[in-house]
């Protein structure tokens, strides 16, 4: 072990992993084959589990800085609206999305990284590599053409959706291998009306729409295309995003002063496995989705955040390294599955072509969207705080009928509260009133539990919670043993408790 990390991909999701490495005092290599940021942004939201979770890397006052707050989606058919989802009715310290293009993302946590001891460097590509059981060696080539050989104790590859890592390790795909061709645009618009916190997007049965408003003034329009032709969609020109948001949109929409036009394929895909030995995926490189939820970016910094404890607590000793980094995979495939579900079944509502379906479809959506709990369900989805790990296998003992979220279930932040995992060490959260008990257990796993206690989440338990803000295990406060078992099976034995 102590050779550290490789990173392969300098993109949002490498980045965050690298950040949340670094901060927990691994030692991590980032190698990104470009030879500088791209500048492209092609992604623009951040949504509001994804801001929880960069909070605990010391990044959500730049973000929040260069970004602007969304409040609201707006769904339209034509001109008739057919709900409205707010943001605000999201139980978060962060009830909003934020506007903010992947360039300024990926700036900002390079700026963290470079603050931990960190170095992006560019013009490094991966050539090959040996995945064996004690390490990883990497051939990376240089930009001047040099090359080197590297070895780390785990690869990590967020090199894409043409993962070079993925395809050398030969992992298939789960579910239909679907193509589907995009058109983005950034330019302005003449006759919409809309604000500047609120995102708007059109059912058709041609096809999806999306209008959001820009801080430039400008507007990012994004439409699927036709049928997938050739080995690449054809470059867009204004006069067919023109063409789009006339069938599509309300009508007496004018666009003009394109400042980016651009067309791409999506090769909607859910790897079979995120990790093969040493070697892990993360990102487009393990899933991609068609863009209608805006949540690829936001999937791939969640993976990071998720892999990044686990890693540094297998680099710490962690007795239970093995379910540790197994648990990746399972806690992240099956919230990947589930998505790439639903923005299917999104995709076919918003396109159905029957007109008189059309007029069911659109009167069951207000009813829907009308009612409370169903907007708040719709909130929490698109806003990704409803993702959660039923069946993870670091899910401890539940109890029937304690009020709170179950194992594997998000602990929504509370704002008078540190975000959970900030610090430079992965520490569980214990939620639990002073006693005795309680402080024993900050005592024996003082590497494992933070320094304060949190207060209860309901009379008369215990809850832990995970570094990345999760439920571990429930516990009623006459049987805190089942906290102290669940912790035990991090260390190896009761020396190794005070040096992990």
């Amino acid at each position: 072990m102590n050779r550290g990390i490789l990173v392969v991909g300098a993109g949002p999701v490498g980045l965050s992993l690298a950040v949340g490495l670094r901060r927990y005092g691994v030692k991590v290599r980032v190698v990104e084959k470009a030879l500088a940021p791209s500048g492209q942004s092609r992604a623009l939201f951040l949504w509001t589990r994804t801001l929880e979770l960069l909070d605990a890397n010391n990044v959500g006052a730049a973000l929040l800085a260069a970004g602007r707050k969304i409040e609201a989606v707006n769904v339209l058919a034509g001109r008739k609206r057919i709900g409205r989802i707010e943001l605000s009715e999201i139980d978060s310290t962060h009830p909003y999305a934020l506007m903010l293009p992947q360039a300024e993302t990926e700036r900002i946590l390079t700026e963290q990284f470079v603050r931990l001891g960190g170095q992006v460097e560019f013009g490094v590509e991966l050539t090959n590599f040996i995945n064996a059981p004690d390490c990883v060696t990497a051939t990376l080539r240089h930009a001047d053409g040099s090359e080197e050989s590297f070895e780390a104790d785990y690869m990590v590859g967020c090199d894409g959706g043409s993962s070079f890592v993925r395809k050398q390790l030969g992992l298939s795909s789960t579910g239909p291998a679907q193509q589907s061709d995009w058109l983005l645009a950034d330019v302005r618009l003449e006759g919409f009306a809309s604000l500047p916190s609120e995102l708007t997007s059109f059912w058709h049965e041609d096809g999806f729409l999306g209008i959001f408003p820009l801080p430039s003034g400008h507007y990012r329009v994004i439409a699927d295309l036709h049928a997938v032709q050739g080995e690449r969609p054809a470059h867009p020109d204004i006069a067919q995003v023109q063409a789009l948001v006339d069938q599509r949109g309300p009508g007496g929409i004018s666009v003009s002063d394109p400042v980016w036009l651009s067309a791409f394929r999506i090769h909607e895909r859910n790897a079979a496995g995120y990790r093969a030995g040493r070697v892990f995926l993360a990102g487009d490189a393990a899933h991609l989705h068609n863009p209608v939820g805006a949540q690829g970016l936001n999937m791939g910094i969640h993976d990071a955040v998720n892999l990044a404890w686990k890693l540094a607590m297998v680099e710490q000793g962690a007795a239970n390294a093995e379910t540790l980094l197994e648990s990746y995979t399972a806690e992240r495939h099956a919230v990947a599955e589930t998505l790439v579900t639903n923005l299917d079944r999104a995709a076919s509502v918003a396109m159905l072509k029957n007109p008189t379906v059309q007029i069911a479809r659109n009167l069951l959506g207000n009813v829907f969207f009308g009612l409370k709990p169903t907007r708040k369900a719709a909130a929490e989805s698109v806003s990704e705080v409803s993702h959660s790990y039923p069946s993870s296998p670091l899910n401890g003992q539940d109890w029937a009928g304690v009020p709170g979220p179950a194992p594997g279930e998000r602990l929504p932040p509370r704002p008078d509260e540190p975000p959970m995992g900030a610090g430079d060490t992965p520490r569980f959260a214990l939620f639990a009133a002073r006693s005795p008990a309680a402080l024993a257990l900050q005592h024996e796993f003082p590497r494992l539990l933070e320094p304060q206690l949190r207060p209860r989440i309901s009379p008369g338990t215990i809850w832990l919670g995970r570094p990345d803000g999760y439920v571990a295990t429930v516990a009623l406060e006459e049987n805190v043993q089942q906290i102290e078992d669940y912790l035990r099976a991090y260390v190896a034995d009761s020396s190794s408790l005070a040096v992990m």
